[in-house]
């Protein structure tokens, strides 16, 4: 029987795949402590675990009709973003997946009229850079398996598909970790703004003043444990548009046991803003 054994929310900002004096150019001289926290989550917690399948909920690939796992047995190629084709170009990946994991959750939700999961092998289906870009960092030997967010999801929606994301993982024999992959408020300066607002300092550059608050709010939640706090709070929080409707944490906290989870967080590098969003890395042990 398998286990999750596993998760983090983790930021994917295009910063951290930028030469590190591009970096600092855009942060007054100073490096992004996302760069070394992604590194040091890998190192030590994620490495340790020797899981056999990572599981990457993609905050920018949305669905529409049905939730969507990535189902090929490997994926390889050469990726260049749409969106920031300067930062993000020529990048080589290679990951090998897992079918039998992602056939396993879609017959998770056979024979239920509440919710479709379709696994999908097309060599073509696109890649996008929630994924992509945290390979350098975490990418050991393991399998790795994306999965989108459905844009017409609640968050009830969304905490069912990581409940039957668990129910999964015990059919199968895999140690499996998950990590939601994706910010927290999600609001860009408008453009002609923007390029004076590249910095990561949350209170002068986060958009809004509550939407700083509001993210720090959610992160001491996470750190401490309170789950169902941030379940009630999910309403309020909309307002300042989590990425991915938060879809990647609802997710992630469905298979961790939904409000009834109460594992507590380690942060790895700070709280930062990019061009206006709030972004951070949160392991939780289980």
């Amino acid at each position: 029987m398998g286990e999750i054994v596993g998760a983090a929310l983790v930021s994917h900002v295009p910063t951290l795949v930028l030469p590190e004096e591009v970096r600092r150019e855009l942060n007054h001289g100073e490096d992004t402590t996302l760069f070394q926290g992604l590194h040091d989550l890998r190192s030590e917690k994620l490495a340790p675990l020797e899981a056999d399948t990572v599981v990457v909920i993609d905050t920018h690939w949305f669905t529409t009709i049905e939730h969507i796992v990535a189902s090929h047995q490997r994926r390889a190629g050469i990726y260049t973003s749409e969106e920031l084709p300067r930062g993000m170009n020529q990048m080589p990946y290679d990951m090998p997946g897992d079918p039998e994991l992602a056939h396993a959750w879609a017959a998770a939700a056979e024979g239920r009229e509440d919710t479709w999961i379709t696994p999908i092998d097309d060599p073509h289906l696109p890649v996008h850079y929630p994924t992509i870009n945290l390979l350098p960092f975490l990418q050991g030997d393991e399998n790795w398996v994306s999965s989108g967010v459905c844009q017409s999801g609640t968050p009830a929606d969304f905490l069912l598909y990581g409940t039957l994301l668990a129910e999964a993982v015990k059919t199968i024999d895999r140690r499996v970790v998950i990590l939601a992959s994706g910010g927290l408020s999600h609001r860009f300066w408008p453009l002609q703004e923007l390029r004076a607002h590249e910095a990561a300092d949350p209170d002068l550059h986060i958009r809004t003043p509550e939407a700083c608050a509001a993210d720090r709010r959610v992160i001491d939640m996470l750190l401490r444990g309170d789950h169902g706090g941030v379940l009630d709070f999910v309403p309020e929080f909309s307002q300042h548009a989590p990425e991915g409707y938060f879809g990647h944490y609802l997710t992630m906290l469905g298979a961790l046991g939904g409000r009834e989870c109460t594992v507590g967080g380690t942060q790895f590098g700070e709280y930062e803003a990019v061009a206006g969003t709030g972004q951070t890395h949160i392991w939780f042990d289980l």
